[in-house]
């Protein structure tokens, strides 16, 4: 009965326009007044060192240093007043990407990632391409739980930020092994899973039967080989994100890893090509020390470039409307600057952009008070995010999901869709 009821909803599903997210990860936690909630009348102690400039909506300011991001504001929006109350990095990630608080380790998944839940429910439309793929590797937070493996987020692996050519691991079938042969290990394969389900309770090998599907069908499928050809883009587009041949990346510095814009670039082929939803890992925003220096130095000129450019390029072939790009990270920076010229890490109110899937452009969701320390007004949980983005893939939230230990979880606790980022 349940697979049929599955069945019957995947049919309905597929008469659905494609819809696609992509989840830009700030890992570490981005400064809310150094990006897009800039407080220019305040002492210079919680001000810090930039300054605030217009954007060409009227009305609203962000960080000086984002000038390309200033010029389209009429194309994406910002939420001013997003909370939570846990302080730490990977449990940030776990309650940011399940909309459930941490238990246990908050290094291993006690529910599934948004991605998983999409994949879950959303994986049967194209399955040519995987549903939920994480450029290049997991982060905390990203993992299936009790969903079981055939929901695990498709990693890169190979990180097209590097130089040389992007070659995606696990495309491409082993030296010497064709199809035919790979078919009949399948067969194999079958015959003896086949002796263990009569004694399986357990669910997993159904699970594993998707999994193995999923990969079959992209590894022998064309379309996956040519969406992840990222050598296929001109230079000049490249460049638009800002492709830089003489940045060795990824190098460790003071300005962490900020190499993410051929990630960019990767992430908008993908849903180009019909991935759900794409992970990028924007990490390391967690500014303890130089927070200015690192920031004007490299996050945020780099962050500029490749976000304008995705922005700008997703409307441009007409992906903008389908395709909701959210950005934002774990925490948001104490308001006030530490001895170290840094800020650390405060929950306590954060800031997110959104763009494309039927958000409004040029628009300011809540606000914070007058040092960005606290949500002044229309505070909102991140549950509110993840209600949001489910709303947009058609993701049915009301849906439970039973965790190992034979207990129903909603695949959200609480949390509603943002209508002012709305028509």
């Amino acid at each position: 009965l349940l697979r049929h009821e599955a069945d019957a909803a995947s049919r309905t599903q597929t008469a659905k326009s494609q819809r696609n997210v992509i989840i830009l990860w700030m890992r570490g936690g981005p400064s809310q007044h150094e990006t897009w909630d800039p407080k220019p009348d305040a002492p210079a102690e919680y001000r810090g060192a930039f300054g605030a400039t217009s954007t060409n909506v009227s009305g609203i300011q962000i960080c000086d240093l984002l000038p390309k991001s200033a010029a389209i504001m009429d194309k994406w929006s910002v939420i001013r007043s997003l909370h939570h109350n846990d302080a730490g990095h990977s449990a940030g990630d776990q309650l940011c990407f399940t909309g459930y608080p941490n238990e246990g380790s908050p290094d291993a998944n006690t529910k599934p990632s948004c991605g998983s839940i999409v994949a879950k429910q959303l994986q049967r439309l194209n399955p040519e391409l995987p549903a939920y793929v994480m450029i290049p590797r997991q982060v905390p937070g990203t993992a299936p739980a009790y969903l079981g493996p055939a929901c695990q987020p498709f990693e890169t692996q190979s990180d097209p930020a590097n130089d040389g050519p992007f070659k995606v691991r696990n495309l491409e079938m082993p030296g010497g092994l064709t199809v035919e042969r790979a078919s009949d290990r399948r067969r194999l394969l079958a015959d003896i899973d086949q002796l263990r389900r009569n004694v399986d309770s357990t669910g997993q090998l159904d699970a594993l039967d998707r999994f193995g599907q999923q990969a079959w069908d992209t590894v022998t499928s064309p379309k996956a080989l040519d969406a992840f050809n990222l050598d296929a883009e001109p230079q000049h587009i490249r460049e638009r994100y800002g492709f830089m041949p003489e940045y060795k990346a990824p190098t460790p510095d003071r300005c962490g890893v900020p190499a993410w814009s051929q990630r960019f670039l990767l992430a908008r082929r993908l849903v180009e090509a019909g991935v759900r939803l794409v992970t990028v890992d924007c990490r390391w925003w967690d500014t303890h020390e130089d927070n200015f220096w690192s920031l004007k130095n490299g996050f945020l000129p780099r962050w500029d470039q490749a976000y304008s450019a995705l922005i700008e390029e997703l409307d441009s072939r007409g992906l903008l409307d389908t395709t909701l790009v959210v950005a934002w990270g774990e925490m948001g920076r104490n308001p006030k600057i530490n001895k170290d010229a840094g800020r650390d890490h405060w929950p306590n109110v954060m800031s997110v952009a959104m763009a494309g899937g039927g958000v409004v452009g040029g628009r300011v969701v809540g606000s914070s008070d007058k040092h960005a320390g606290e949500p002044h007004e229309r505070a909102l949980v991140v549950q509110d995010v993840l209600a949001t983005i489910y709303r947009h893939l058609g993701v049915d939230t009301s849906l439970q999901y039973i965790d190992l230990a034979g207990r129903p979880h909603p695949v959200l606790p609480c949390g509603e869709p943002i209508h002012e980022l709305f028509a």
